[in-house]
C-alpha cells in the first residue's frame, strides 16, 4: 500500500457475469505429459495457489499510481472470489524516463524492478515472471484500461477448466477500444483461428493469467509489443495448452499510447506467421504445395491434351509450360520443406502420439523404397522424353527433339535431385540429434555414478562384530 494512505482506497467493484469460452480442453496428453505439472496443480489446490501480477510500465506517470492502488486494493477480492490464496504485485519499469519510478517507489507493498534502458514490453513481463516462484503468473497493462478485479474471474476459469492460459478479451460489449484497433484485432484473430483450427477473439490482450508450469512450453517469446500475439499463437498451436477466453471491460487508456497502428500491426502479422511456420508449418507448406500443384495441372491441361491427341504443341505454349515448370519446382520445394519440418518436430513430439497420415505419406516418399520407386519412374520418363534426342546427337551429331520434352525432363530431374538432397539433410539431422541424445544420456549416467560414489564414500563405516572363536 501507499505510505500514509488507506489500503482500501481505489477499490472498484467487479462487473462479473463474464461468459467464458474454452479454446481447447485439457487433453489426456496435457494431463499426463508432466508429472511435475500434475504435482504442482495438486499441491496448489490443496495448499497454496499464489498469483503474481506483473505490471510493465514505460513512461506511465499519469496512470501508474492509480493502477497500483487498484491492483493492491483488488487483492482481497481476488482471494475471496477465486482459488488464489495470495497475491503479489511486481512493477517493472522498462527504462522509464519520466516520474514512473518515483511514483512506484511510494508503494511499500509492491516489488519494483527497474531497467536502466528500454528493453521492450515482453522483456519487462518475462523479467517479472522470473522474479517469482508463484504457481500462477499474470500481467496487465499500466495504462488503466483493464480492471485488476477481473483477475478473480480469470483465475477461477483457469482452475475450473484446467486451462494453461486464461485471457481477457477486449472485444466484448463493454469494450471502449478504438475502431481501428478493434478491426485489426479481429483480422488477426480470424487469421490465427484459420491457421490453428481454434477460435480466439483477441490475440493481443494485455491481461492474462498463465500457469507457471506452462511457461516452459510457451517460451521463447519476443521482447517487444508482439509478446502477446506471439503467446496467443504459441498456445493455440499446441493442443496440449488449453486456452480459456473471457470477455472483459476495456476502458480508454490514460496517457499517450506506445502502440503504432501500422508499424506494430505489421509486426503482429509477422509474428503470427512466424510462430505458425515455426511450430506448425504443415498447414501453410502443404496448402502452398497443393495450390502450386493445382495451378500447374490447370495450366498444363490444354498443352497435354493437344500433345496426346495431335502429337504436337504450339510454339506460343512455351511460356505457359515454363511457368508450369516453375510452379512445379516450387511445389516440390515446399514438399521437401514440409518433410524436413515434420522430421524436426518429431524429435520433440510425444512418443505416445500416433503418426498422422501426412507423416506416413511423407515418410513413404522419402524412404529407401520410395526413392528407388521415384528414381525408376522419373528415370524412365526422362529416358523416353530425351532419349531419342540423345541418340541422334550421338549418331548423327544433331538433336532432333521438341523443346517441351527438354523442359519436362528438366523438371523431373530437378524433382528427383530435390528428393535426394532432402533425404540427405534429414539423415544429417537425425545423426546429430542421436549424438546429442547420447551425450545427454551419457552426462546423466556419469552424474548419477558420481553421486553414488560420493554417497558411498560419505556413508559411515559400520564396524564388524567381534569374531567368535569356537574351541
Amino acid at each position: 500500500m501507499r505510505r500514509g494512505r488507506d489500503p482500501e482506497a481505489g477499490q472498484i467493484k467487479s462487473g462479473g457475469g463474464a461468459t467464458e469460452e474454452i479454446i481447447g480442453r485439457a487433453p489426456r496428453r496435457w494431463r499426463g505429459a508432466s508429472q511435475e505439472f500434475e504435482d504442482a496443480k495438486g499441491a496448489a489446490r490443496e495448499q497454496v495457489m499464489r498469483l503474481t501480477i506483473v505490471i510493465p510500465a514505460y513512461n506511465e506517470e499519469q496512470a501508474i499510481g492509480a493502477i497500483i492502488e487498484r491492483t493492491l486494493a483488488a487483492r482481497a477480492t481476488i482471494v475471496a472470489r477465486s482459488p488464489v490464496t495470495a497475491v503479489d504485485v511486481v512493477v517493472v519499469s522498462d527504462g522509464s524516463t519520466d516520474g514512473t519510478v518515483r511514483i512506484a517507489r511510494e508503494y511499500a507493498d509492491i516489488r519494483l524492478i527497474e531497467f536502466e534502458r528500454n528493453k521492450g514490453y515482453g522483456a519487462a513481463i518475462k523479467r517479472g515472471f522470473a522474479e517469482t516462484d508463484s504457481e500462477l503468473v499474470g500481467f496487465l497493462d499500466a495504462d488503466g484500461t483493464c480492471d485488476p478485479l477481473f483477475f478473480a474471474d480469470l483465475c477461477t476459469a483457469l482452475n475450473d477448466t484446467q486451462a494453461a492460459v486464461a485471457l481477457g478479451s477486449r472485444l466484448g460489449p463493454q469494450s471502449r477500444m478504438p475502431r481501428t484497433r478493434r478491426l485489426g484485432n479481429r483480422i488477426y484473430a480470424a487469421m490465427l483461428s484459420v491457421l490453428t483450427n481454434r477460435v480466439v477473439h483477441d490475440t493481443a490482450s494485455g491481461m492474462r493469467v498463465i500457469r507457471r508450469d506452462a511457461l516452459s512450453r510457451l517460451y521463447p517469446l519476443p521482447d517487444g509489443l508482439n509478446f502477446t500475439p506471439a503467446m496467443s499463437a504459441r498456445a493455440l498451436l499446441d493442443e496440449s495448452l488449453p486456452v480459456v477466453e473471457l470477455p472483459m471491460a476495456y476502458e480508454e487508456r490514460v496517457g499517450e499510447s506506445k502502440l503504432h497502428v501500422l508499424r506494430d500491426g505489421w509486426r503482429f502479422f509477422q509474428t503470427i506467421m512466424e510462430m505458425t511456420l515455426c511450430w506448425r508449418p504443415a498447414r501453410v507448406l502443404l496448402s502452398g504445395a497443393l495450390l502450386c500443384g493445382l495451378v500447374t495441372v490447370l495450366l498444363a491441361a490444354h498443352p497435354i491434351e493437344m500433345w496426346l491427341t495431335q502429337g504436337r504443341l504450339e510454339e506460343s505454349m512455351i511460356y505457359r509450360l515454363l511457368f508450369c515448370s516453375f510452379l512445379g519446382s516450387v511445389a516440390v520445394l515446399l514438399v521437401s520443406a514440409l518433410f524436413l519440418s515434420e522430421e524436426l518436430h518429431a524429435f520433440n513430439r510425444d512418443a505416445r502420439r500416433k503418426e498422422t497420415l501426412l507423416q506416413k505419406m511423407l515418410g513413404g516418399v522419402f524412404s529407401n523404397a520410395g526413392l528407388i520407386g521415384c528414381t525408376a519412374v522419373f528415370g524412365g520418363l526422362v529416358a523416353v522424353l530425351i532419349g531419342p534426342g540423345l541418340w541422334t546427337r550421338v549418331t548423327v551429331g544433331q538433336v532432333w527433339v521438341h523443346w517441351s520434352r527438354v523442359v519436362l525432363a528438366g523438371l523431373l530431374t530437378f524433382t528427383l535431385l530435390q528428393f535426394y538432397v532432402t533425404r540427405l539433410i534429414a539423415t544429417i539431422v537425425r545423426l546429430h540429434v542421436a549424438r546429442l541424445r547420447f551425450s545427454e544420456q551419457h552426462a546423466r549416467t556419469t552424474t548419477l555414478r558420481a553421486v553414488k560414489r560420493r554417497a558411498v564414500s560419505a556413508a559411515p563405516l559400520v564396524p564388524e562384530p567381534d569374531a567368535v572363536v569356537l574351541t
